[in-house]
C-alpha cells in the first residue's frame, strides 16, 4: 500500500461516509493506530478506544465534501492529508473546518495516527 494523495482521500472518504451511516466508531477503530489520536474543534481529544466507543452513537452527517486535497509527506512511512471539508446534518448551520489527518504505514497498511480539526470563523 502506500500514502499517495489518491489512496489517502479514498480513505478519507471512506470515513466520512462512515460518519454519514452511524459507523464511525466501528471504521475508526479498524483504521487508527493504537496509539492514535482525535483533536476535535470543541477541544476535545479522543483516543482510539474512545472513538470505538462512542462515534457510532454520534449523530449522522447528511453529507459532505472535501475541498483542496494537499498530501504533505513528513517522514519516510508518514503523509498528512490536509483539505477543508464542508459538511451538513440535519438543520444544524454547516460544519466547515480544516482537517489533517496524518497516517503512517504499518506493516505495509496506511493507519491513522493522529487527526485534527480546525474550525474556519473568518
Amino acid at each position: 500500500m502506500d500514502l499517495s494523495l489518491d489512496r489517502l482521500l479514498e480513505l478519507e472518504h471512506r470515513g466520512w461516509q462512515a460518519l454519514c451511516s452511524s459507523r464511525g466508531g466501528s471504521f475508526y477503530s479498524d483504521l487508527m493506530t493504537a496509539d492514535a489520536l482525535m483533536i476535535l474543534v470543541n477541544g476535545a481529544v479522543l483516543d482510539r478506544d474512545t472513538i470505538a466507543a462512542t462515534l457510532d452513537e454520534a449523530p449522522p452527517w447528511d453529507s459532505f465534501t472535501i475541498e483542496e486535497p494537499r498530501a504533505v509527506p513528513v517522514g519516510e512511512d508518514s503523509t498528512a492529508l490536509v483539505y477543508r471539508a464542508r459538511a451538513l446534518r440535519g438543520p444544524d448551520q454547516p460544519f466547515t473546518a480544516l482537517m489533517a489527518s496524518t497516517y503512517r504505514l504499518v506493516d505495509g497498511v496506511p493507519r491513522l495516527a493522529l487527526y485534527q480539526q480546525t474550525t474556519i470563523t473568518h
